[in-house]
């Protein structure tokens, strides 16, 4: 009787096969975690323009944040629903990233030399430090005009009162301004590789996908840097 025998090699194969879907896994949940916080980013950028409407429009704004969906949830409870929805999405975006990196070093273990120079745009070899910035920058944000602590007045209630006051000091402008140009590093890249890992390839997409995120980082980054500026030269304030 013929017994059947395995073709040399199957195994490996197999194991290349399911690391291939579990690195394609990996790259989705990235993607998709960063898309919710980009929604979150464009969002916040564009209420952050609301100050150049004036003190009650922009403090109206940020009180309403707190009444969405009153009275069927609590007073805050939209905002701590966002909160918790973009912490796990930071979470899983971390995670994957710090996933794929070392996922990547396995693949490539020995270590040359004479390395080659690194392919790719500026954005995707400051990534790593950039991250560390942003993640650093969005404590301090969070001290600064959430909880209080680290704004020159924290005055309770007073959003305008708390922007102006801390963009009225040059080393707070030249902060803000670091990290949200990390930002616009980050998101660069981000957008660029996302519309690659959720997007179909063809040809002539890739210079566009590239047009599209330097667009929107470029967009972003003036969008936030807006505010700052403007009240550190005197037009807000």
């Amino acid at each position: 009787m013929a017994t059947l025998t395995r073709a040399p090699g199957s195994a490996g194969r197999r194991r290349q096969g399911a690391s291939h879907r579990s690195t394609v896994t990996m790259k989705i949940a990235m993607a998709l975690s960063g898309a919710v916080l980009l929604a979150y980013l464009t969002a916040h950028m564009l209420g952050n323009l609301k100050i150049f409407f004036g003190e009650s429009s922009f403090d109206h704004y940020a009180h309403w944040l707190r009444t969405i969906g009153e009275p069927l949830v609590p007073h805050e409870g939209a905002l701590w629903i966002i909160r918790v929805g973009l912490t796990v999405s930071v979470v899983v975006h971390m995670a994957m990233a710090i996933l794929l990196t070392r996922r990547a070093r396995r693949a490539r273990p020995v270590k040359y030399v004479h390395r080659p120079p690194v392919q790719g745009s500026y954005a995707a070899r400051t990534m790593r430090w950039g991250g560390v910035i942003i993640a650093l920058f969005v404590v301090y944000h969070l001290l600064d005009l959430t909880v209080g602590v680290a704004n020159p007045t924290g005055a309770a209630g007073k959003p305008y009162t708390n922007v102006t006051a801390d963009f009225e000091h040059w080393y707070i402008t030249v902060i803000y301004t670091v990290a949200v140009v990390a930002v616009g590093f980050h998101l660069r890249h981000g957008v660029w590789s996302m519309t690659r890992t959720l997007g179909r390839r063809r040809p002539g997409t890739e210079r566009l996908a590239g047009r599209i995120a330097t667009g929107y980082a470029v967009s972003m980054t003036a969008g936030f840097l807006s505010v700052p500026f403007a009240v550190t030269v005197g037009i807000v304030g």
